[in-house]
């Protein structure tokens, strides 16, 4: 990837799946929104000049109406342009669907981006995480206990483990993680989804996290992978399958043994970007807001090769902006 352009690009197709499932929010219905995500963002993807593989979407081709794994996304494949980028791209329109749903922080539209063949092709099953910043890489280990992970980040961050705060989604599988944690005496942020910004926070200064601990989906490792990256921060991430089935496919696929133990850049390598445009308010980012005739959206864009990290404020004019209306309903 040599056009540094193609970050701020990408941007556009963020805030196009943030514009049309914000629409959604509160509503009651994860589908729906997910699917008007999926709708904006596939369309958005048209005015973009790249070859864009999908490696992590929606899900198998007869199982997801737009991006689908293997659907091909971009102007240059219908330009016939060899000269476009070729990349590996992974999404998720709408990460937090049920976040949307209810009108809960922190629901946003991601994006990454890859050099060809850079980003591990995950089967769509659960992975076991931790993630931290830049302080503490290096530090953390996941196959040692959650005890000995807060004492290893409290030591690097120069604080007590009762004041290290680690995001843990809300599950019943993370019963006792949850247990241990609260047992070391540290605080614990509890989310009802939405890991990759769980693993964003750890990087953010002002949010007050410091680590991520649990098992999420593998396909949103990756791409909260693709932003560790960026951002000089660690993600570890282990497989763990749901049936024989689910393992024996995976090993169709060439992972790795089930205890394997996937370090940040095996997992996203090479000249990585991510972007995210926030939908619901968050601790990340701030949501969509609409005004007559227009919206507001902030967005988050970096890249790997340069280590820029951009925050990016928008205003669309819908009566202006005539390529956002369909993701807006305003057609």
């Amino acid at each position: 990837m040599n056009d540094r352009n193609l970050a701020l690009e990408v941007v556009r197709v963020t805030e196009a799946a943030a514009l049309a499932s914000a629409r959604l929010m509160g509503r009651g219905d994860r589908k729906q929104a997910d699917h008007v995500a999926v709708e904006a963002m596939r369309r958005a993807f048209d005015a973009i000049d790249i070859r864009g593989l999908v490696v992590i979407g929606e899900g198998e081709r007869d199982e997801a109406p737009m991006l689908y794994i293997g659907e091909k996304v971009g102007h240059g494949w219908a330009a016939g342009d060899e000269a476009s980028p070729k990349v590996d791209i992974a999404v998720d329109p709408l990460e937090g669907t049920n976040l949307c749903a209810l009108g809960s922080p922190d629901a946003i539209s991601v994006i990454a981006i890859a050099d060809d063949g850079q980003f591990l092709n995950a089967p769509d099953t659960y992975m076991e995480k931790i993630a931290v910043g830049p302080e503490c890489k290096g530090q953390v280990d996941l196959r040692e206990s959650p005890t000995w992970n807060l004492q290893r980040i409290a030591k690097a961050k120069g604080k007590r483990v009762e004041d290290v705060t680690a995001v843990i989604l809300d599950r019943d599988r993370h019963s006792a993680l949850i247990g241990e944690v609260r047992q070391c005496g540290a605080r614990i942020r509890l989310i009802g989804d939405g890991d990759v910004s769980g693993a964003v926070m750890t990087c953010k200064e002002d949010s007050g996290i410091d680590v991520l601990f649990g098992t999420g989906g593998a396909p949103e490792g990756v791409i909260a992978a693709a932003a560790m990256r960026c951002l000089n921060g660690e993600l570890q991430g282990r497989l763990r399958f749901r049936s024989p089935e689910e393992k024996a496919r995976a090993v169709g696929m060439g992972v790795k043994p089930e205890e394997y133990i996937y370090a940040t850049d095996e997992l996203a390598s090479g000249n990585v970007m991510f972007a995210a445009t926030g939908v619901t308010q968050g601790y990340l980012l701030d949501g969509v807001v609409f005004f007559g005739g227009g919206a507001r959206t902030e967005s988050i864009v970096m890249r790997s090769k340069s280590g820029t990290v951009r925050v990016i404020k928008s205003t669309h004019h819908f009566d202006t902006k005539p390529t956002y209306s369909w993701a807006t309903g305003l057609e």
